[in-house]
């Protein structure tokens, strides 16, 4: 009898340990935390501002048709859930609140619910051309972005740098227009060039700078005034050491 009960209680408590999600480690039972169902994500940290129904509140747009690409964008970038008190603050790139697994359970979910609209689009730069991507990005992305990428000024806001951005979120960036961004369609910048697009953005990330110290990307007017200060300097006082007084 005593035996059988010595046998069984371990099997016991492996059941109890298993049936609660527990795990053992190092000896000790510790609790593991069951991931989230992806309605209760939404009603936790999405619905107090844009609805259980996603169709919106006043703390909070609609969601209505807005489509699987907004959502992962700004999931993706942190960018949404807002933290606590976040009116009247901009609204920058931040670590996603949420793994991967859990922001593609979310962005089906809500895609559901709001009657989907622009899924996310599907981006490949294999065989891209890197040049037209560079006509594309001056012509639609430069006077915000700036021609390195490094972001700009805008009225009351300024357009982010690019350099963290997957090729997925310029995509999804250029197909929605998040913020004060417009949307591009089809009709602006074609699949093909938006593969250029995004493969020369990545060129960015690593530029090949020529010629000297790049002034932090700063664009051709900060090195022409470098240039001008420090020539201008260097003459000035090579006249002053070689020149003689009258």
């Amino acid at each position: 009898m005593k035996a059988g009960v010595l046998v069984a209680a371990p099997c016991f408590a492996f059941g109890v340990a298993v049936a609660f999600g527990a795990t053992f480690v190092g000896g000790s039972v510790s609790a593991v935390e069951a991931p989230r169902p992806v309605r209760d994500v939404y009603l936790s940290d999405c619905a107090v501002c844009h609805g259980a129904d996603g169709r919106g509140t006043p703390e909070g747009p609609s969601l209505l048709k807005v489509g699987a690409a907004a959502i992962d964008y700004w999931v993706s970038t942190g960018r949404m859930p807002l933290p606590p008190g976040h009116h009247g603050i901009r609204i920058d790139r931040r670590p996603p609140k949420y793994p991967r697994s859990e922001i593609d359970a979310l962005v089906r979910y809500v895609a559901a619910l709001t009657g989907g609209g622009p899924p996310i689009p599907r981006v490949s730069t294999v065989g891209a051309n890197v040049a037209e991507g560079g006509v594309q990005y001056r012509l639609n992305c430069a006077a915000c972005h700036s021609w390195a990428g490094n972001g700009g000024a805008l009225a009351n806001r300024e357009a982010p740098a690019l350099y963290a951005s997957t090729p997925t979120q310029i995509a999804e960036a250029v197909r929605t227009g998040p913020d004060p961004m417009p949307a591009f369609g089809t009709a602006a910048i074609t699949d093909t060039q938006l593969n250029d697009l995004v493969a020369y953005i990545e060129t960015l990330d690593h530029p090949d700078d020529r010629g000297g110290n790049p002034l932090w990307h700063a664009g051709p007017l900060a090195e022409g005034a470098a240039g001008i200060v420090l020539g201008l300097g260097a003459i000035i006082l090579a006249t002053r050491l070689i020149g003689t007084r009258t």
